[in-house]
């Protein structure tokens, strides 16, 4: 089995350089050396042994994703299709990069210090953080991490996100301009300082302008999961003072829509409907799903790439990056203006 030293020997370069190729730290080498390596170590088949590596530079090239928020009834954290393409995007930059995904839930701090004394893991990525002591004592531990879609009050902290209330603007906003003026709000639990009250802000701001009034009644929470969307469209098919429903992720969107056609109403001559992230579903639905469209895979990638930066020792000048948002227009919304 050839040793690294072998890999440096056959191509005229220090043990170093070679050591820098394999961590991806290709900044530091000549492309036509980072070639010349890489044809030598799949020429000998050549594997680095990763414990005696961690043994040597104390680290592990294990990123650790971790959910914290646990879902209720059958919602899982990994099945569901946004977090999947989230963590997509992540294991794609860490295999990019040399480095290795752990995905992991923890119920509480302790489960999560718990995890960290028994791995040596480098970073941290986690995703839907709120500011509260889980929070506290995830900051006082000497580990790096990111975050992705958590509004913490915190200058210090690595965010990557979107900007959660232009996008439940942009929704509402399409509705009413297509004629529709009372228009569900669906959704998760509201809480503070979360992605969803965000998008719940874009949706009553968006309400105010135009000038319609506020109505506690329109605004439905539950579990992101088929089932409950389902039974929520069950719920909806009676309203009929109702035209136009915002469901604030596609799953969600994909539910209701499933639950008023059991109960013979019809999208978009019946109800409108606009969800949101753009995932594979929306365009699975029948019909097609008008969506607010993020790139949850990128997000997934922009994360992976700032925490490797931090862990190698680079600046991150802007700790808090916000990726665009935009409307993709289907076939799920009538426009009813000037109709009897």
């Amino acid at each position: 089995m050839p040793t690294i030293k072998d890999i440096a020997k056959e191509a005229n370069v220090s043990v170093t350089t070679v050591s820098n190729v394999i961590h991806g730290n290709y900044k530091r080498v000549a492309k036509e050396t980072v070639d010349k390596i890489k044809m030598i170590i799949e020429k000998n088949n050549y594997v680095p042994n990763m414990t005696a590596r961690s043994l040597v530079n104390k680290l592990s090239k294990i990123i650790g994703v971790i959910n914290h928020i646990v879902p209720g009834k059958e919602g899982k954290f990994i099945s569901d299709p946004f977090h999947s393409a989230v963590i997509d995007g992540i294991e794609e930059k860490l295999r990019e990069k040399g480095y290795y995904l752990m995905v992991r839930i923890v119920y509480d701090d302790d489960d999560l210090f718990s995890l960290l004394s028994k791995w040596n893991i480098d970073g941290l990525i986690l995703i839907g953080l709120f500011q509260d002591e889980f929070f506290k004592r995830l900051v006082n531990a000497d580990v790096p991490f990111v975050l992705v879609d958590s509004y913490v009050d915190n200058h210090k902290v690595l965010n990557i996100g979107i900007d959660d209330c232009k996008g439940g603007y942009l929704a509402t906003r399409y509705l009413i301009d297509k004629g529709h003026r009372s228009i569900v709000f669906a959704s998760p639990v509201i809480k503070r300082n979360g992605v969803v009250e965000e998008r719940f802000k874009g949706y009553k701001m968006a309400l105010e302008e135009a000038k319609i009034p506020f109505n506690s009644k329109n605004v439905y929470q539950q579990e992101i999961i088929i089932s409950e969307g389902i039974e929520l469209g069950h719920k909806l098919s009676s309203r009929t003072d109702v035209t136009a429903i915002f469901a604030t992720a596609d799953i969600l969107a994909a539910g209701i829509i499933s639950g008023l056609n059991e109960q013979g109403k019809h999208v978009p001559d019946d109800f409108s409907v606009v969800g949101f992230d753009d995932l594979y579903i929306s365009s699975l639905t029948a019909p097609r799903l008008t969506t607010i469209h993020q790139d949850p895979q990128e997000k997934g990638k922009v994360a992976a790439d700032a925490l490797i930066r931090v862990i190698e020792g680079d600046s991150i000048e802007n700790h808090n990056l916000i990726m665009p948002v935009s409307l993709v227009e289907r076939y799920s919304v009538k426009n009813i203006n000037n109709t009897k």
